[in-house]
């Protein structure tokens, strides 16, 4: 499986697998800056993919930090083998995170990052933000790209299948046929709905942001407020109506 890169932004760029069997995409964001900034690992298993992936954008060797949002496979599964090849990595992730599994997991400490701590990167920043059980788990937290203004989304606003690298048209009908699709089936109850899930979505919405780097499904351009905010609305009407 060869990965498909594209630059999304100025010096951010998406690593992108199409899995067959899950019928999905796996992505990765790679932040090319004096500290190169990587948001997910992809699974131990697609570690080659996205390797090449790395690999065609900047020496992997120099890979300073390693974000994702909470402990899964997809999220983080081959943290070890990025610690192995650049020597001076650490992962960055909330402090429940670092705390209840992933310094169990990794071979180096993570470094715990407070709700709001600043990131620099160099010419850019991250502001990370404690999400939890947004997506899912409660270690969950997100990053902020302040300068261009790009939420790193990790599961939020999920497509199946292999759309576009990006797009300016909305990806919230996508999202919401998914949520509903989801709500049956083995893998069903993926995304909770909890007495925080509104105010954090509508925290993130307040950032503004102009791209949404969103893990499973194309890259959004355009006003990520909007989206994020029906996302909500989805969220509440066809989760929220049922666990109430």
């Amino acid at each position: 499986m060869s990965p498909k890169v594209t630059e999304i932004a100025s010096d951010l760029f998406r690593i992108s697998t199409f899995h067959p069997e899950f019928a999905i995409q796996f992505n990765q964001f790679l932040i090319a800056d004096d500290e190169p900034f990587l948001m997910h690992t992809g699974m131990k298993k697609m570690f080659a993919s996205t390797l090449e992936g790395v690999s065609s954008i900047i020496d992997p060797a120099k890979l300073r930090w390693i974000g994702f949002s909470h402990f899964e496979s997809d999220e983080c599964g081959a943290l070890n083998e990025w610690l192995k090849i650049a020597p001076r990595a650490e992962a960055v992730c909330s402090f429940v995170g670092a705390t209840v599994t992933v310094n169990d997991f990794a071979d180096r400490p993570a470094r715990a990052l407070a709700d709001g701590e600043r990131l620099s990167l160099g010419r850019r920043s991250l502001q990370f933000l404690a999400t939890p059980h947004v997506p899912h788990g409660w270690d969950a937290g997100l990053f902020f790209e302040t300068t261009e203004r790009t939420l790193l989304c990790s599961d939020l606003l999920f497509q199946p299948a292999d759309p576009e690298p990006w797009t300016e048209s909305d990806v919230l009908g996508r999202a919401r046929e998914s949520i509903r699709q989801n709500l049956s089936g083995p893998l069903a109850n993926d995304m909770p709905y909890t007495l925080y899930t509104d105010a954090t979505l509508s925290r993130l919405a307040e950032l503004n942001p102009q791209t949404l780097a969103i893990m499973h499904g194309s890259t959004f351009r355009g006003n990520g407020r909007e989206q994020i905010l029906g996302l909500a609305s989805a969220l509440k009407e066809l989760i929220g109506a049922s666990e109430t």
